[in-house]
């Protein structure tokens, strides 16, 4: 699947994001993150992620959340459609 985003001065194609992408991004905001991601439907653009980090440990599931999130630079409803997030302490 592709997405177009139109620019002012042309058109920038954005591909989807693969699982290697997805951990790549995750992995260096959460460096001790260990991580399993499914495609949910082989489209290379639903997935579920289960994240195990020890800087959840002892926030709010909300807070874990964000902190993936904020991982994914912005691509989170863009190159990235849909991710279904589990997260844990270690």
């Amino acid at each position: 699947m592709i997405f177009i985003k139109l620019i002012t001065h042309g058109i920038i194609i954005l591909m989807a994001l693969s699982v290697e992408e997805i951990k790549k991004l995750i992995i260096t905001s959460i460096p001790d993150a260990t991580i399993e991601i499914k495609d949910l439907v082989g489209d290379s653009n639903h997935y579920s992620a289960k994240i195990s980090s020890k800087i959840f440990n002892g926030i709010s599931k909300i807070e874990q959340h964000k902190l993936v999130y904020k991982s994914l630079q912005g691509k989170m409803g863009n190159e990235l459609h849909a991710l279904s997030i589990t997260t844990e302490g270690k």
